[in-house]
């Protein structure tokens, strides 16, 4: 019962993180698996990111179903993301486990923080004049971060994918939580399959019950999200994001 109820409960959190904003499951199930099931952190962060898979891919349809998903720019990011995530995974297999997770809470917690501050009211006709070749160049430069990011620190790399999209390419709030879970379909997979071929194969009840939870809530986040104004939408994002970073820091220093 307390596998089912830490699993339950780390996909709620995890699925409206993906569903709302983009965020990686790696920033909630991880150290939930870690601190309530005792898991080694290695394994709990391949876990995460199978998580991620499914729930990014059914929140990237949604969105694209609503027309907020820029396949054609997120596919050169995507490339660049996916190539360093599993070179960085396979060097966070060297690295002693306590230095992983921790730099994607702060992360979490100062983005719901800014969501909240400061809304992110581009618009799409302004996304569309950006000059597509600086465009491509920044993509690149901020894949090979991102996936180091998600590889090396198990953050998935959704709240800097998020915060890039927005902040330095300039696009509007939904087609940045679009196009991010797009990418990160593909950035989870690679990193989770990284992962159990470098650490093996996890507990597959614990992993099942991850994967489902979180793709329930990220559905149903995903929703939501569409059809809400872009402030709520800001807003909602931003209480989200600061109750799941106070939440896992609580977990790990109280």
């Amino acid at each position: 019962m307390t596998t089912f109820l830490v699993c339950l409960f780390a996909g709620l959190g995890a699925g409206l993180g993906t569903g709302f904003a983009g965020m990686s499951a790696a920033a909630v199930i991880s150290p939930m698996l870690i601190a309530f099931l005792d898991m080694e952190p290695y394994q709990a962060i391949g876990i995460a990111l199978a998580s991620d898979v499914l729930a990014s891919a059914v929140s990237a349809y949604t969105y694209g179903k609503n027309k907020n998903l820029d396949v054609k720019n997120g596919l050169v990011m995507m490339v660049t993301v996916m190539i360093f995530t599993f070179i960085s995974s396979y060097a966070a297999s060297f690295v002693p486990s306590n230095t992983m997770g921790g730099f994607s809470t702060f992360m979490t917690l100062l983005l719901g923080i800014k969501f909240i501050v400061k809304p992110v009211m581009t618009t799409k006709e302004t996304m569309a004049a950006a000059d597509p070749k600086k465009r491509f160049v920044q993509s690149v430069v901020c894949g090979i971060v991102i996936g180091c990011i998600c590889g090396f620190v198990g953050a998935g790399g959704g709240m800097m994918m998020l915060l890039i999209l927005t902040s330095v390419l300039g696009y509007e709030l939904k087609t940045a939580v679009g196009t991010s879970v797009f990418i990160m379909t593909f950035t989870a997979f690679t990193g989770s399959a990284s992962h159990f071929a470098i650490g093996g194969m996890p507990d597959l009840t614990i992993l099942i019950l991850c994967v489902i939870s979180t793709l329930i809530f990220a559905r149903i986040a995903a929703v939501l999200a569409n059809k809400a104004p872009a402030k709520l939408l800001n807003q909602a994002t931003g209480v989200i994001l600061v109750i799941l970073g106070i939440a896992i820091l609580a977990m790990k220093y109280l």
